[in-house]
Parts: C-alpha cells; sequence; structure tokens
C-alpha cells in the first residue's frame, strides 16, 4: 500500500485539518499518517483557541515517521510559527521527501486566522522551495503574489509568479469565485483550466484541506500532476453533492462518500 503524510493543525470538529485529510487519504486508497502541528478548539462556526506544539515535538514526530513508514507523498497545511516552518522544512530536506503538496492554509473557512502575519514570509522563504505544488486559493495567491486578483487573467499571473519564484507548480484555487470552480493550474510555463461545477452547499468547511491531500494521495499512488488534480477535483466535487449538513455553521463534507456502505460493514 502507497503511504502519504499529512503536517497539519488538528481540527476538533473532525472537518478540517489533520482529520480531514487522514480521512481524504485513505477514501483515496493510500495509508495515511500524520504530525500535528497544533491543536485546535473550533467547530463550524469558528476557531476559539489553538495550541501550537513545540518544535522539539514535531521534530520527533517527523523523525518517527520518516525513518519507520517513509511516505510516498507529503500533504502540509497549516504551520503557525517560524520555529515550527524551519523544522519541517529542514526535515524535508533531511530526508529527502518527495511529493509534497503545500496548502498555504491562512484563514479558516469561517474566517478565523490560523497562522501569524509574520510567519507568511518565513514560510515562502524556507517551505514552498521544497514543494512540488502549491494549492493557494484565490485569497492566499493574491497575499502571496501581491496581485489583486480580479479575473481569470489575474489568477494566471499570480500564478506565473509563485511558480517562478519558488520553482514548483502552483494550482489557484478559483473555489471562492462568484462565477465558477474553475482552477487554474501553472507549471513548466504553461498553464491549464480544470473546470469545476459550482455546487450549491453552503458546507464546505476543510475543502481546501481536502483538495491538497486528495491530490497528494494521487501523487503517491503514481499518477502524473494533471492526473491527480483531476482525480482530486472529482472527489471533492462528489464530497460536496452528497450534502452533510452537520453543526451549526459552516459544515463538512462527506469524507466518506465513495465507500459503498456495505464495503465498512
Amino acid at each position: 500500500m502507497k503511504t502519504a503524510l499529512t503536517i497539519a493543525g488538528s481540527d476538533s470538529s473532525g472537518g478540517a485539518g489533520i482529520q480531514a485529510d487522514m480521512k481524504t487519504m485513505t477514501a483515496n486508497g493510500v495509508y495515511a499518517m500524520s504530525a500535528i502541528t497544533a491543536l485546535t478548539a473550533q467547530n463550524t462556526t469558528g476557531v476559539m483557541s489553538i495550541m501550537e506544539v513545540s518544535k522539539e515535538f514535531l521534530e520527533q514526530q517527523l523523525d518517527s515517521i520518516f525513518t519507520d513508514i517513509y511516505p510516498d507523498a507529503v500533504k502540509i497545511g497549516m504551520v503557525p510559527s517560524p520555529d515550527l516552518i524551519r523544522a519541517i522544512a529542514d526535515k524535508l530536506e533531511y530526508y529527502h521527501a518527495k511529493n509534497i503538496v503545500i496548502d498555504p492554509v491562512m484563514i479558516a473557512t469561517s474566517g478565523s486566522r490560523l497562522i501569524r502575519e509574520e510567519t507568511i514570509n518565513i514560510m515562502k522563504d524556507k517551505l514552498f522551495p521544497h514543494g512540488a505544488l502549491l494549492t493557494p486559493n484565490l485569497w492566499e495567491a493574491s497575499v502571496l503574489s501581491g496581485i489583486t486578483i480580479r479575473d481569470e487573467m489575474d489568477m494566471v499571473r499570480a500564478a506565473e509568479l509563485l511558480s517562478k519564484e519558488y520553482g514548483c507548480a502552483v494550482l489557484c484555487k478559483g473555489g471562492h469565485s462568484e462565477k465558477n470552480a474553475n482552477d487554474l493550474l501553472y507549471y513548466d510555463k504553461k498553464y491549464r483550466w480544470f473546470i469545476g461545477e459550482r455546487i450549491h452547499n453552503l458546507n464546505t468547511h476543510g475543502t481546501g484541506c481536502t483538495l491538497s491531500s486528495a491530490i497528494a494521495a494521487e501523487l503517491a499512488k503514481g499518477k502524473d500532476l494533471e492526473e491527480a488534480i483531476q482525480l482530486a477535483k472529482e472527489y471533492v466535487t462528489g464530497a460536496l453533492e452528497a450534502m452533510l449538513d452537520l453543526g451549526k455553521g459552516n459544515g463538512p463534507l462527506n469524507h466518506m462518500w465513495n465507500i459503498k456502505q456495505e464495503d465498512i460493514l
């Protein structure tokens, strides 16, 4: 069985972060492992509190994983502080990690900020150069590139700038667009659109985590980048179309929509 590692924060409500990542990886047929960067007290209405792990403990988690069950792909989500980012970057380099998908999580679907302002520059300098793929949403791509994204050509410009600056592929996610759910992939001086149908579902908590984890799972299984993105996008669409409705706020997706009930009984 192929393996994938998620390095991210824990979501106590199970809809995003580590929990969403591991559900997604499992549903997409790989063995999921985790290194937790922070504990959060959150639910569908917002984030109440964040408690970071120590740099030393995160390093021990990563050493434990890479020296025993080496991951075929790595997904990185919320990393709240510069020290933790440096620790991750050092371990990725030391262990020659591969197929690294970086979801530059800055703000939760509920609107709660998840990382400190000063952390963003450290993330760009230390972490992004290790990535095979960055998966920013429109707001994140705008912050990271310095380009105000108003239309599709702005998405192309922002993705191109980030790709050239950090030497990796960039998937600029259009899910927050009012018009459609089209995503833009830029790499090797070319770009491709992945057309997506806008699903009228108000429960979108953890969508970004889910997409990046699904891409990592497909890369772990040996799919090329474009096929991995296409398959991951189809998986997320199915999870939204399942219309799971939990909680009082922005609820989670149905990560297990593609697993038949009789298969797990």
